[in-house]
């Protein structure tokens, strides 16, 4: 009898897209889940993420906030979350605009999350573990919700 895999184990099957202008965070970002068994694919254009989405469903995307414009990451994520097919895709932002520009853009509440049309939300440097249990738990209760 073949075994079951675990959830944990499925979200190690899972293609994580990340989009960052910042070379240095996508390779932080491609090694931390490649070492933990996430197939990733990285772009620093967000049009380019954008068609590769909807080619390549993922079960979850990662994304800078401040790329093109101040909000870019907000605005990108809202396009993909009122894009038919992809609109279930967790999304995560990962920002350094409080620490460089001082400005805070940290949800507060559920609420602030739905309005960012995201998922969870993380200022960098984002802790590898705490990073890595959020994208379990998302992609988990994505699957679960299938």
């Amino acid at each position: 009898m073949a075994d079951i895999p675990s959830e944990e184990e499925k979200c190690r099957q899972s293609l994580v897209v990340v989009i960052d202008d910042d070379y240095d965070v996508l390779e932080w970002c491609r090694v931390i889940l490649e070492c933990d068994g996430f197939a990733v694919e990285c772009f620093y254009d967000m049009e380019q993420a954008y068609i590769f989405l909807q080619r390549r469903k993922p079960a979850l995307v990662l994304s800078d906030l401040m790329m093109a414009d101040l909000n870019s990451g907000f605005d990108f994520a809202q396009r993909i979350k009122e894009t038919p097919g992809l609109e279930r895709f967790p999304i995560i932002i990962l920002t350094a605009a409080s620490s460089r520009l001082g400005f805070d853009f940290t949800p507060k509440s559920e609420v602030d999350l739905q309005a960012m049309h995201v998922e969870a939300y993380f200022s960098k440097p984002a802790d590898p573990a705490l990073l890595l249990s959020k994208i379990h738990e998302l992609i988990a209760r994505t699957k679960g919700t299938s």
